[in-house]
């Protein structure tokens, strides 16, 4: 995110039923034609046509229920226009609901402070994707290659993960050390091994603690945490969970290959 202030804001409607009978726009323009009398004086107050003023004249008059602005005879602006007790009534509500609202708003303002630095969390929570291990970390190391490079995050209990992306990938998303990084995996592409010395390809071994097994009818989802409250889970074979012995409580080690991560960032 960049470095900008951050402002509330927001605006009030007054509705009838399902149908939207004013705001500001409206409300203005019925205190326009309370001070100037005249529909086409007010319409240039407000800065709209006379025929666009009428129309909202007549909709707020159709949703009311009861007249809001009389207009006399006398033809086109000659005859003068008045306001029903009605709509001076509602004119009057609706400063007072806006005045009030302004107060909610500045209330909000000041309830910001320090969001600029949350506002990257809220980000990635509301993220949708369709992999389900989706790991916040900071980079700290990136490697380049000939063609990819490896970059490394460090993840909230202090394990690192490392993934394999393309040198256009990386200049892309600017990753750099102390960049605040997200690592997508698919639960499908995480391994499961019990805790144990074991010499394998996968460059990602992060060491955790079963937390809960959910069998179905061929597969289970096998959920590891991990440290610093991140968790990863995978969706193994119902016979490699009772091979491994797995269940809550056991210890596991989750194996990713470094080209099976995904990073993304906030922008």
């Amino acid at each position: 995110m960049k470095d900008e202030s951050l402002d509330v804001d927001g605006s009030v409607w007054l509705r009838s039923g399902q149908q939207t009978l004013g705001g500001a726009a409206r409300i203005g323009l019925l205190a326009a034609i309370r001070e100037s009398g005249s529909i086409t004086g007010a319409a240039k107050a407000v800065g709209m046509s006379y025929k666009a003023a009428w129309d909202a004249i007549d909709a707020m008059n159709n949703l009311a229920g009861e007249p809001l602005v009389v207009r006399a005879s006398g033809g086109k602006g000659g005859g003068g226009t008045t306001l029903t007790p009605a709509a001076l009534r509602l004119i009057d509500t609706f400063r007072a609901i806006e005045r009030e609202h302004r107060k909610f708003l500045e209330q909000a303002g000041a309830a910001i402070d320090g969001f600029a630095e949350n506002w990257p969390l809220i980000g990635r929570i509301g993220m949708k994707t369709s992999a389900r291990n989706q790991l916040a970390g900071k980079v700290t190391r990136v490697t380049r290659g000939s063609v990819n490079d490896e970059v490394e995050l460090v993840l909230p209990g202090g394990q690192s993960i490392v993934a394999v992306v393309t040198h256009e990938s990386a200049d892309a998303l600017g990753l750099a050390p102390g960049r605040d990084a997200v690592a997508l995996i698919k639960a499908s592409w995480v391994m499961l091994m019990a805790d144990e010395p074991v010499r394998i390809s996968a460059r990602n071994q992060l060491k955790g603690t079963v937390e809960r097994v959910t069998r179905g009818a061929v597969n289970a989802e096998v959920s590891l945490a991990i440290g610093g409250s991140s968790t990863i889970t995978a969706i193994i074979t119902n016979q490699s969970v009772d091979a491994l012995g797995l269940a809550p409580g056991e210890s596991a080690v989750a194996v990713i290959k470094g080209s099976s991560v995904i990073l993304g960032v906030d922008d």
